[in-house]
């Protein structure tokens, strides 16, 4: 009964398919080349030009020092190109203005970065801007400012690159010692892949990178791994039970025996994390676009990445048969 009422309510569940049966090991070949082509521009993107602290990377206040105010004129509109004018004329450089608000509400905010030159006291000279823009724009708010030194950003900036080689190291050290070479090597490259292109996207779109950024990709890690790891041991426990099956079609197999897991967990996140992206304002945009790139890219990778490298590497089927569970009574009866 309660099975007839689930389908009557959900007309579009048949077109779930329960069991799938892809091929998808016959394209592992020419994906894997696309994804090292992609991985390589990546890389280029990022480090060049080389310039120091971030090359490539459009790094926020966090890393490169400075300061940040957010202004608001609500209920009136704000003119962010006039702000960026007044701010200008004030003797700071690097000043970037970015409207806050939407097309139907409109604007009534705007995030302001600059720099202040060295030598000139950064408290003062915010203080200074505050009143030429209350002067000049008549009511105006002051909701957020930050202050960032050269030193404090520095120090971020090597903390941040230290937690994710901390955190990559620690990822590929616990995938190496569960699964063995063969399985280690194609996590550690599904995991490299998806950090290298996530960087990649950081840097081709501009977004700014800060340590909220950081935070994205040590989440993409966390997700990356345990994505591949439920595919591995799908991989793992079939090599027990078909021995003689060819390594293509027991890869195919175990992809398909966790495709449907694999998606759903990976669409969820990404309704979730579509809905931050809209609603949860600029400080958490680029967070949500990272995690739902990480969640793209991190979902390829176990297919095509970590899954091909056992064909390509080879891995020993040992002689232990697959494991039995032992269920209750119940599952006798």
């Amino acid at each position: 009964m309660i099975q007839q009422e689930t389908k009557g309510f959900w007309p579009l569940i048949k077109l779930i398919p329960i069991k799938t049966n892809f091929r998808l090991m016959r394209f592992a070949t020419p994906l894997a080349i696309i994804s090292l082509v992609l991985c390589i521009g990546s890389i280029g993107v990022t480090i060049f030009p080389f310039k120091p602290p971030c090359a490539g990377l459009a790094c926020g206040v966090d890393f490169t020092g400075g300061t940040v105010m957010e202004v608001s004129t609500a209920p009136k509109a704000i003119d962010t190109g006039r702000l960026d004018a007044i701010v200008s004329a004030q003797g700071v450089t690097d000043v970037t203005v970015q409207g806050i608000g939407d097309a139907v509400i409109g604007q009534t905010a705007a995030t302001i970065r600059f720099k202040t030159p060295e030598g000139v006291n950064g408290a003062e000279k915010n203080t200074e801007i505050q009143n030429v823009l209350r002067q000049q724009l008549g009511q105006v708010a002051f909701t957020r400012t930050e202050v960032v030194g050269p030193s404090v950003s520095g120090e971020l900036f090597q903390k941040g690159l230290l937690a994710l080689a901390l955190g990559i190291g620690m990822m590929m050290t616990y995938i190496w010692f569960r699964f063995g070479r063969s399985f280690g090597i194609g996590a550690a490259l599904a995991l490299l892949h998806d950090v290298v292109l996530t960087f990649g996207l950081f840097a081709l779109t501009d977004m700014e990178f800060t340590l909220t950024a950081v935070a994205a990709i040590l989440t993409i890690i966390g997700y990356s791994v345990n994505d591949t790891i439920v595919v591995l041991d799908r991989i793992r426990e079939n090599l027990r039970k078909y021995k003689k099956m060819p390594m293509q079609e027991l890869l195919d197999l175990s992809i398909n025996e966790t495709f449907s897991r694999t998606v759903m967990t990976g669409v969820t996140g990404l309704m979730a994390l579509t809905g931050l992206a809209v609603f949860g304002g600029e400080a958490l945009f680029g967070f949500s676009v990272a995690m739902i790139f990480g969640i793209v890219v991190g979902t390829f990778s176990s297919f095509f990445i970590a899954a091909p490298m056992l064909m390509w590497l080879g891995v020993a089927r040992g002689d232990e048969e697959a494991e039995v569970q032992v269920l209750g009574p119940a599952s006798r009866a």
